[in-house]
Formats: C-alpha cells, structure tokens, sequence
C-alpha cells in the first residue's frame, strides 16, 4: 500500500484505506497508484457466545449487570430476525464443534454477553481488563456455562433507556 497517498484515512487496526469508502461497508474502490481496495467491517459489537443452564440465567445476569456486562439470549435477541431459529443454530454448532464434551448443555440457553459504555475508550480495542473481568466472572459459574474462549462480533445491539419526563 502507498504511504504518500494524503487522502487515506487510517483504521482501527492501523491499516490506511482510501477516504471514499464504498457508503455499505463493502469492498472499496481501489485509489489511484498503489492502494488497494479493502474490506470495510460495519459497526459491530463485541460478544461472547455462551451456552447458559436457565437455572442460572438471571443470577448471571445480575451479575453481569452490576460489571456493565450485558447478557443477551439470542432468542429474543433485538437484532434477531428469527431469533429462536439462531438460538437452535448456535447451539447446535457448539455443541457440534465439542464432539460430545458439550452434550449436558444440550437445552441451555445460548446468549451473547457485550461490554457496556464503561469498557470502552473511545474507537480503542476493547481492554485486556475487560476480557480478563468476563472470563473471570463465567469461570464462577463454571458447572452451568460453556463457551469458548475469544469474542465474536454481531450487529450493534441497541440498550434500552430509561425515559425521563
């Protein structure tokens, strides 16, 4: 990629792209001279994806709550189109991948655990601190979840405020 290129914006990954990019977050039009194009991601969330035993869901929550964690069930999911659908789907596929390891968790919950306002600096990464705070939390409720360590992104999920008069 060219570095003398003045109109290329800089990315959160520290990659420059040109300063037209394509307005869906697809694929850009490559510059003149040397830049090529490159893959816009839209806005996203970071999430984990975790099997939850329902006899802990609202404990977890609460206790996710008080770390400006957010639990998510998929199924009801606001982002979700057809949200008991991609629940069925990604507990299926965890469960797949384990080869069996998984099977006790086969009517559980899957729900995606986000970061509140509070995790975040600005358009920074999200903090080793705030990965170490989630998986500490899900290794206290170790006998009723099952997840897989790393984060996934889904579309932005819109948090409900509170209305003032």
């Amino acid at each position: 990629m060219g570095v003398g290129n003045a109109s290329a914006l800089p990315t959160m990954l520290g990659r420059r792209r040109p300063a037209a990019a394509h307005p869906s977050g697809g694929l850009t039009r490559a510059a003149a001279g040397s830049e090529r194009a490159v893959m816009e991601r839209p806005p996203h969330e970071n999430v984990a994806t975790v099997l939850v035993d329902p006899l802990v869901l609202r404990d977890l929550e609460v206790q996710l709550m008080a770390l400006d964690l957010r639990l998510w069930p998929v199924a009801t999911a606001p982002i979700c189109e057809d949200g008991p659908r991609q629940a069925f789907q990604i507990r299926r596929r965890m469960l797949m991948a384990r080869r069996g390891a998984w099977d006790d968790a086969a009517d559980w919950v899957p729900a995606w655990i986000s970061f509140g306002e509070s995790w975040y600096d600005g358009p920074e990464p999200l903090s080793w601190s705030a990965h170490r705070t989630l998986w500490r939390t899900l290794e206290r409720y170790d006998a009723h979840v099952r997840y897989r360590l790393g984060l996934g992104g889904v579309p932005q999920l819109a948090v409900p405020t509170e209305r003032t008069a």
